[in-house]
């Protein structure tokens, strides 16, 4: 390895182990998604406070890798018919997304005041990686883009267990693995399959120009692959909940370096435009379920406005409809951005 990579991997060890301990320390306490909500709430806590921390960089990359061969497998053979019944959910949840885009930049334009570029970025529901790397090329302002997906991704999470508990009618509490199951490990050529769904999804994702290519590429080699029949291939628990713990960290990362008496009044608007945001997912999760059928808490996480990663993860880690959310969140985030170089032009020429 090269010696700046080992010195990365050093500097990001303290907040790994800082995660890790809030993620243990929740499953011990028996919470729902303990490695994913404890590992957040632990590194939020702590840069907020002013604790250095250090992001997961190029780790949370391979994580996302992992991801999406994860919730590729979620896609077998038995579910042909699914696929075809999901359209009037795929519309309602981009309906739901234009509502909530309108409102998210009316909100970030006419409340917080912001520019039409730095309303736009941060009103998206979704897809924070790619919004911010499009933003870098504009003249919004990073920082309020950065703590308004933060702090949505925060609030939706840590809201998702009650919010489940109410309009799912699920026991969270059931999801969680026995300490006897942690030590699984799949046969190795069950290994190989899943390692080659990574390495040619990457690719694949790459070539294709996916929006966040490291999670859809894996994850439509994974889905090819399981769907097709060829491989059954599981992830291990511990791994999948390591990627939750390193993708709660990376959420909570977000904060440090960002004081709240500088930034309370972005964090205040980005935490009432979360509560509406998730009060319009319930309703559009409430209307998919009642013209559907679908169970409303699969339709929750896939209308919810966060990250795909996250949302995702926590489908699959729940045993909620993972390919149902999946394939809703990968719309959504591809429309969006293709749509958002057109919705910024004519703002801003009208405005």
């Amino acid at each position: 390895m090269q010696p700046r990579y080992l010195e990365r991997c050093r500097r990001f060890l303290p907040t790994l182990t800082l995660g890790l301990a809030g993620g243990g320390l929740a499953y011990w306490c028996q919470l729902p998604l303990p490695w994913l909500l404890g590992a957040m709430v632990a590194t939020t806590v702590a840069a907020l406070a002013g604790v250095p921390l250090q992001s997961p960089g190029k780790g949370r990359q391979g994580v996302l890798v992992v991801i999406g061969v994860m919730l590729g497998s979620a896609f077998t053979a038995d579910m042909t018919g699914e696929v075809a019944a999901w359209g009037i959910s795929l519309v309602i949840m981009l309906a739901a997304t234009a509502v909530m885009m309108i409102f998210s930049v009316w909100f970030s334009r006419r409340i917080a005041g912001h520019s039409w570029e730095t309303a736009l970025y941060a009103g998206v529901p979704g897809g924070v990686s790619a919004v911010t790397g499009m933003a870098l090329s504009s003249g919004a302002d990073l920082r309020v883009i950065g703590i308004t997906h933060a702090v949505r991704i925060l609030v939706l999470l840590v809201a998702i267990p009650p919010v489940l508990q109410f309009i799912g009618h699920i026991d969270i509490s059931n999801a969680s693995v026995a300490a006897s199951q942690w030590l699984w490990m799949p046969a190795f050529s069950d290994i190989v399959w899943l390692l080659l769904a990574g390495v040619i999804g990457v690719w694949l994702g790459k070539r294709l120009h996916l929006p966040s290519p490291l999670l859809f590429g894996p994850a439509l080699v994974s889905a090819a692959l399981h769907f097709s029949g060829i491989t059954h291939a599981a992830v291990p628990p511990l791994v999948i909940a390591f990627a939750q713990a390193v993708i709660g960290i990376s959420v909570g990362v977000r904060f440090a370096g960002a004081p709240v008496s500088e930034v309370g009044v972005a964090m205040l608007m980005a935490f009432i435009q979360a509560l509406v945001l998730l009060m319009l997912a319930i309703f559009a999760a409430w209307v998919g379920h009642w013209l559907t059928g679908y169970s409303a808490a699969a339709a929750l996480l896939a209308y919810m406005p966060g990250g795909a990663p996250e949302l995702s993860l926590v489908a699959l880690t729940l045993g909620i409809e993972p390919a149902f959310v999946t394939t809703h969140h990968l719309l959504r985030i591809t429309l969006l951005v293709l749509l958002l170089p057109l919705l910024l032009r004519r703002l801003v020429s009208n405005a």
